[in-house]
């Protein structure tokens, strides 16, 4: 059963990176949504909502669909599990600094769940940023903003809970290591970074290296918040033409 599971996995994978169909990365998608729905649940009960670590967690397992190279032999799950769990153990350190944000950010961010969850439900997939900020009223620039304001909240323990006989998910979960891929990551992107000029190479750096806000950004460049938000778009759009 699991052999024949992981052969259609990487006969998808194999339509999706060979050919191209975004069907077939859809489709593996929704058949490894369970598994993003039981590792989000270890994390239940640390000061976010369940459905909230459900759409982080999918989030990992996209990254590692596309990340996911043929040569490997290993199963889509195992490679996903660990994406999945970095990156909601990573939500819950992005949301542990505590910010001051506007006001009217936090009640855009507020909104946002609830838009998000509509606009899935009738599109049928997660609505894009200029959808989002259509439906609200607003720019994708605030949308953004709105969706960085989420980080003001308190620091959580990944490995509390309400049960103090829960085991900890990082114990029962296991970790590929990162380090190889980082480093292939890197050699790929140097020639596309040294495109950019130095400050936008800079901001780059503080971002994503460093796990900086845009609003300590922003205060350490000398500009705006939002022009933060625009540089950093603008150079990934950059990096990933580079990159194509």
């Amino acid at each position: 059963m699991e052999r024949a599971r992981a052969d259609v996995d990487r006969d998808l994978l194999r339509r999706y990176h060979e050919q191209g169909d975004v069907g077939a990365r859809e489709e593996l998608v929704q058949r490894h949504l369970p598994l993003v729905r039981s590792l989000a649940r270890r994390f239940a009960g640390r000061g976010e909502s369940l459905e909230d670590l459900e759409q982080v967690g999918a989030i990992g397992l996209i990254k590692a669909i596309d990340r996911f190279e043929m040569s490997r032999e290993v199963a889509l799950t195992s490679y996903a599990t660990p994406n999945v769990v970095g990156e909601i153990k990573r939500h819950f350190r992005d949301r542990g600094s505590a910010i001051r944000i506007p006001r009217n950010l936090k009640e855009l961010s507020a909104k946002l769940g609830k838009a998000m969850e509509r606009l899935t439900a009738l599109q049928g997939r997660s609505p894009t940023i200029a959808e989002l900020a259509t439906d609200l009223d607003t720019t994708p620039e605030q949308v953004l903003e709105a969706l960085e304001a989420g980080s003001a909240r308190s620091t959580v323990s990944l490995s509390g809970g309400p049960d103090a006989d829960d085991l900890d998910p990082m114990e029962v979960v296991g970790e590929e290591d990162m380090g190889f891929e980082r480093a292939e990551d890197r050699a790929s992107l140097e020639p596309a970074i040294g495109t950019l000029p130095e400050r936008e190479r800079d901001i780059l750096r503080m971002r994503f290296e460093d796990g900086m806000t845009q609003s300590q950004i922003a205060e350490r460049v000398g500009v705006s918040q939002m022009h933060v938000s625009r540089l950093i778009r603008k150079s990934i759009d950059q990096l990933r033409d580079e990159l194509l």
